[in-house]
Formats: C-alpha cells, structure tokens, sequence
C-alpha cells in the first residue's frame, strides 16, 4: 500500500508503507542508514544462569487502562519478563539505560504463567529506550539479569486513529449493510446511523431500525421470540488499510447488557473462505456484564477443506485482568491487542497475555474491523426497550512488522 495520510474532518489515520519500517521487528525510520542500523536489534533478549533462564520482550503503547479518552501516545509500553524456573512472588526490577548506568524503573512479581508484567514509557523526547531486568535472588536460586531491550522497532506506529472530530475517517467503511440470514443475523444489520464520532471516540450502537414496522423471528438454541430488528454499528478498513505481522491495538469501553457483543477483530483480504492463506482473528469479542463465563473471548476461524474449524475460548478468570474491584468492561477503557508474526497469535489485556496459539497462523494481508452486532442467537435476550446500546472506541493503532 502507498504511503498516505487519509483526514476527514480532524480525523487522521497514518498509514505508512513497510519500506519506511526499520526490520522485520521494527517500527518506522527516516534513512536507510538507520534501518541497517537498527537491523541488528533483538526482538527479545535472554539469557541463561546456573539452570535459570530470563528473557525480556518489549512490546509497544498497549497500556492504558482508564475511565476517560486519552491520548494514545500517553498509552504506555508493556515490558515482559519471562523466568525459569517458575517461582510465584518472586521479585523482578525493571531497569532503564541512563547513559552508562541503569535507572530503577519499576518492581513486580513472577506470576504463575511464569512471567512479570511493567508499564514502560516507549521513548523519551523521541528517542528509544533500552531496559534489561533482574529477578532477585531466591532461596537457593542466585539473582539472574536479562540481556538489553530497546524499544526502536515500536517508535513510529503504520496505522492510527483517534476518531477526533465529527466524521467518520474514511479508511473505515460500512459493513455487512444487509440482513444476511447465514451471519445468523436475520433480525440486524450494519448501518450509518448506528455509528457516531464525536468527544474523541468513535461509538458504535445497536439501535432499532426504524424503517421497519413488523417484528423479526430470532431464534436461539433455547427459545424463538419475535424482538424490532436493529441496526449494527459495524466498521471496517478493507478498502483502507490492511497489513500482515505486527501488532494491532484498540482502546474499548464496552456495551453494558448481554444481547449483543462487541468486537475487534481482523479478516484476510478476499474474506476467510476455503483455500485462504488469511484466517478471521478475533481479537477481542464481549457478550455483556454478568454473563455467566465472564463474557470476553478470543478465537480464530479458519478453514479445513471445506470445514470451517473455531480456535480459542472464552477468558479465564478474565476479572484479573481488570485493574480492581470497581473496574469493569462496562465502566473504564481497556486495550485489547494482539501480536502476529508468522509462527504464533498472541493475545493481550492492558499488555497482560491472555493467550496464544502456533496452531494457525494466517499468512495474508489482514484489515481492521470494529462492531457491535446483534446477532439472533443473543438479541432476544434483550428486549425492545433496553435499546439502544453502546461500545466506544478511543483509538485504534497497528504497528507493522514485516517479514523479510
């Protein structure tokens, strides 16, 4: 894709090409020299000890938990610290290069995954930062230091938008504008009217469709009931802006009641169908508070043959990705992200994993979509006069890795 800037109204979305990118794990740079420069950089660095093992990965801005919108260059990076063997509530420090010593920057604790999670600032006036960690001596077990880890690769995002202004960026399209009764969406459809930009963010609804009179049959396994047909915010880049490998982010505050669920996710160039190199990649779908298994999941569709296979699961303990008792999907912003390079899917909350599969990895060109759908198995759950009901988006971003 060319290099452009596309604007509507104060809408921007920077959608640079990948021959301004670094490497093949960087963001982007201003002269060759500083592409070869940076080629060299690991992706991760680890580093071995006396039967221990420790390794640090930096991942770009896809912190930022919050009640309000905020600027996602305020969104902080997420620093992972991976150690074996596992010993929970041990103690890992983070530290940041400070010309020729090294600066405190943040304390955690080995979690049962294995792993300690840091908010870490991704620059400095512009600059990289480079950050290394300690787990502390334990037990019988000596302190083991990290190699080093800049943040080069995720200083200049390929895709952005902040959804400011009043209109709809046009990288974004409609979607699915018909009732398609093989979506298992009889009784909604995409429209305009259920997406609306305005203070900062993009809200998508479901809303009834007015320019219907009649009732529509929905069907569930359990019941069949007759409910207003509605209208599905539904969005997409498909003819805007698609990448393969990287890290694709959204900052959402999600609908409150069960009866639809919102989405980010990403689908092939072409659409997921038989033969496909692409895979639908969900990268975060809610069904509501209170539902009974927590209400987040995370899948991946793809096809076997003719057969089309679902991968993933609903979230476990999906509460311990919230920030406290009085957080919620429903109350505060959260960043939904995934990481995908050619050999593993890797999920995130606020920077934390939520999971991971190298079962299937799409090799296609992928494009970005935002919805709040009502499908039939789960609008009746809902009745009429619940609706309207809404998702908001603060800001979406992709940084692009290219593979060589």
């Amino acid at each position: 894709m060319s290099a452009r800037r596309v604007l509507a109204g104060s809408a921007l979305a920077l959608i640079l090409p990948a021959t301004l990118l670094l490497n093949a794990e960087t963001g982007s740079a201003t002269d060759s020299g500083s592409a070869a420069r940076a080629a060299s950089t690991p992706t991760s660095a680890t580093a071995k000890k006396a039967g221990q093992k420790i390794s640090l990965e930096v991942l770009p801005g896809i912190v930022q938990p919050g009640k309000r919108a905020a600027s996602v260059n305020a969104a902080k990076g997420s620093a992972i610290a991976t150690i074996k063997p596992v010993k929970v509530g041990r103690k890992v420090v983070l530290e940041q290069q400070n010309g020729s010593s090294w600066k405190k920057v943040g304390t955690a604790k080995q979690e049962k995954s294995g792993k300690a999670y840091f908010k870490a600032a991704v620059s400095k006036g512009g600059q990289a930062l480079t950050y290394r960690v300690t787990a502390q001596k334990l037990g019988s077990l000596k302190a083991v230091k990290s190699d080093s880890v800049d943040t080069s690769r995720w200083l200049v995002p390929t895709f952005t938008d902040e959804f400011s202004g009043s209109t709809l960026n046009p990288v974004w399209g409609m979607r699915g504008q018909d009732y398609e009764p093989l979506s298992k969406r009889v009784c909604s459809k995409g429209d305009p009217s259920a997406v609306k930009v305005g203070g900062g963010t993009l809200r998508l609804s479901v809303i009834k469709d007015r320019s219907r009179s009649g009732k529509c049959k929905a069907v569930s396994r359990k019941q069949t009931k007759r409910i207003s047909y509605r209208l599905n915010g539904h969005v997409g880049t498909d003819r805007g802006f698609s990448f393969r490998y990287g890290v694709a982010s959204a900052r959402i505050k999600m609908q409150k009641l069960q009866g639809q669920h919102a989405s980010f996710w990403l689908q092939p160039v072409g659409e997921n169908r038989p033969g496909s190199d692409g895979h639908e990649i969900d990268v975060i779908e809610y069904f509501g508070d209170k539902h009974p298994q927590g209400g987040l999941t995370s899948f991946i569709h793809w096809y076997k043959g003719q057969r089309l296979i679902k991968t993933g699961s609903w979230i476990k303990n999906s509460t311990s990705f919230l920030q406290n008792k009085r957080d919620g999907w429903s109350k505060n912003y959260h960043v939904f992200s995934v990481q995908w390079t050619p050999n593993v899917i890797i999920f995130y909350i606020d920077g934390k994993e939520t999971w991971r599969t190298s079962a299937r990895v799409s090799k296609a060109q992928q494009y970005l979509i935002l919805s709040l759908l009502a499908s039939d198995y789960e609008a009746l759950e809902m009745s009429d006069k619940k609706l309207p009901q809404h998702m908001y988006v603060d800001w979406v971003r992709v940084w692009e890795t290219p593979q060589p």
